[in-house]
């Protein structure tokens, strides 16, 4: 197994992680085209183009 010969500096690693974090999960939804985080549900209650949360006049 591969050890490490000197320990790494917080600075070495925190900029190694920040890398990963350089680019957001962002996405533009296809019907309302605002930017949303994948796996999300946009605002607009719109996830991957279809309609998933119930309006508020649909409960009549």
């Amino acid at each position: 197994m591969a050890v490490q010969k000197s320990r790494k500096s917080k600075s070495k690693a925190k900029s190694r992680r920040t890398k990963k974090l350089a680019f957001a999960n962002v996405i533009s939804d296809p019907v309302t085209g605002e930017k949303v985080l994948r796996h999300h549900v946009s605002p607009e209650g719109f996830y991957k183009g279809k309609s998933v949360l119930a309006s508020a006049n649909s409960d009549e």
